[in-house]
């Protein structure tokens, strides 16, 4: 089993806004960005999945990189790049194939250098895009399986929902000590739980995209133009 990649950040001097599922969305994405008003010591990361399914990734690759926006890999950049690295694009759905054509070159370099795990230890934090599996270091999980996981079973494996409608959410059962947070569970508002939060909140579904601001753990919200695509 390949390792995870884990990037560690230093202590940032002034607010970091994390953002969750942006998927495209690119006038959000600013919309976003420009509430939160951020100055030169503040940073911004993103918990994945920053392209596919909506209006326009390459835009949105742009925005983040014009605004230095730091992301972990999701679960559509996984499967888009590894289709990019085997030169196969059959390997994709016909949904993908949209983004996997408008990218280029120096997006696929960039991409491939995004961590599963951005680590905070300054803030006790961690940021992946679907979370970890319970009684396993988190330091030793799969480094697929942090992209796509959502719930547990009756068995306690990790789950997509869709392979497992009665599952219990994996945060349900994360006792940290970090606090987690994390994309790809999609819900019209953010996902509490004692130690891990969930910001995907279906923009590309036509609901919000939000951000989240530390140290003060402040919402921001902007709402979607429209519903890019069905649930």
């Amino acid at each position: 089993m390949a390792n995870l990649h884990i990037s560690t950040l230093p202590p940032c001097p002034g607010r970091i806004l994390v953002i969750g599922d942006v998927h495209g969305c690119v006038e959000e994405l600013e919309t976003l960005i420009e509430a939160f008003s951020p100055g030169e010591n503040d940073r911004i990361i993103a918990v994945g999945d920053l392209i596919n399914r909506g209006p326009d990734s390459r835009a949105t690759l742009e925005l983040a990189r014009e605004r230095k926006i730091v992301s972990v890999l999701g679960n559509h950049e996984q499967r888009l790049l590894q289709a990019w690295k085997a030169g196969n694009p059959d390997l994709l759905k016909s949904k993908d194939l949209a983004t996997f054509n408008a990218l280029q070159e120096a997006d696929w370099q960039w991409i491939e250098n995004w961590p599963h795990v951005i680590r905070i230890p300054s803030r006790n934090l961690l940021i992946t895009h679907g979370g970890f599996a319970p009684g396993i270091p988190w330091q030793e999980q799969d480094p697929g399986m942090v992209t796509w996981i959502q719930v547990l079973d009756n068995k306690g494996v990790p789950r997509k929902r869709s392979d497992a409608p009665n599952g219990k959410p994996w945060a349900n059962q994360w006792t940290g000590p970090e606090h987690v947070i994390y994309g790809h569970t999609p819900r019209p508002h953010p996902l509490r739980h004692p130690l891990a939060t969930g910001l995907d909140t279906g923009c590309v579904y036509g609901y919000e995209l939000t951000g989240l601001s530390l140290p003060d753990w402040d919402f921001y919200r902007a709402h979607a133009r429209r519903r890019y695509v069905d649930d």
